[in-house]
């Protein structure tokens, strides 16, 4: 028992870390004047060389073996993630922030959905209730959504939306699969994906490789494993739940970076985030201390 609430800790940090890794995203993009798929090829190369040599350096043999022989599992969590990672910045430049964020917030509910039909897990209704209270924070925060004629972009925030979800509950049906090989490919493959469509590959600058770098090691590499290792330990909609910090996180870097103040909404939305995120893991602390 102390085992299991162990690795349930240890799967809460794991996915609080990953949210915020994954809410540097617009901090880096801000930094950096190029076209979305030239971004996201050399993310997605410095990312997944990263989890690559980390997985050698760390486990030797072992790691290269999972690289090189990955299953069909961690292949389908690859092309979760790749589905995911490619829709993302298509969607913001077909359509608002706004819409995309509203509809990113619905993972909570996709992720709780397709693991009550996929591994009949039955979602705490403590954790329905703290993402319905999430998901209110952040129709808060993008108040001004506009649904008007941008229909393919709303199209591939959904599909991201529903990869995320589709991934969330496919590393916990597979705890025991090594998903970090899946982390690498799927970077690696988004990068391959976007070649034909990238036009400054050859034209970035030593700054902005670095630049690259940094968004690609720490947004991307860290988030992503990090995310995929928790994952595994949580239930989907938990996991997934912890992870909409992502959304209240984003507005603060850009405010420390660039005193952009965030507006009276983007303040109250993500307290109800926060709020709903803390309360969650303080319920999951009461109930382990009486069964301790």
């Amino acid at each position: 028992m102390a085992g299991a609430q162990s690795q349930h800790r240890l799967g809460i940090a794991l996915v609080l870390a990953a949210a915020v890794a994954f809410s540097t995203a617009p901090f880096f993009t801000r930094l950096l004047a190029y076209d979305s798929w030239t971004i996201l090829f050399w993310r997605g190369m410095f990312g997944g060389s990263l989890i690559a040599v980390l997985m050698v350096a760390l486990q030797g043999r072992a790691g290269l073996c999972d690289l090189v022989g990955m299953g069909k599992n961690g292949w389908l969590v690859t092309c979760y993630s790749t589905v995911a990672m490619i829709a993302f910045i298509p969607s913001l430049q077909l359509t608002s922030v706004s819409n995309v964020a509203i509809i990113v917030a619905t993972g909570p509910f996709l992720a709780a959905g397709l693991a009550w039909l996929w591994l009949r897990e039955i979602p705490r209704s403590r954790t329905i209730l703290a993402s319905i209270v999430a998901l209110c924070g952040v129709a808060i925060i993008v108040g001004n959504a506009q649904l008007g004629s941008d229909i393919l972009g709303i199209g591939l925030a959904c599909l991201m939306a529903l990869a995320i979800a589709a991934m969330t509950v496919m590393v916990r049906r597979h705890r025991d699969t090594s998903m970090v090989a899946a982390a690498a490919m799927s970077n690696f493959l988004t990068s391959i994906v976007c070649i034909p469509f990238a036009h400054s590959i050859a034209n970035v600058t030593g700054g902005d490789l670095l630049i690259l770098a940094m968004f690609g090691f720490f947004q991307v590499a860290l988030g992503l494993t990090m995310f995929l290792l928790g994952s595994r330990l949580l239930p989907s909609g938990q996991a997934a739940l912890i992870s909409t910090l992502e959304t209240p996180l984003m507005p603060f870097w850009i405010w420390l970076a660039f005193a952009e103040v965030p507006a009276l909404r983007v303040l109250l939305g993500g307290a109800l985030v926060m709020g709903a995120v803390i309360a969650d893991i303080i319920g999951d602390r009461s109930e382990q201390k009486p069964s301790a």
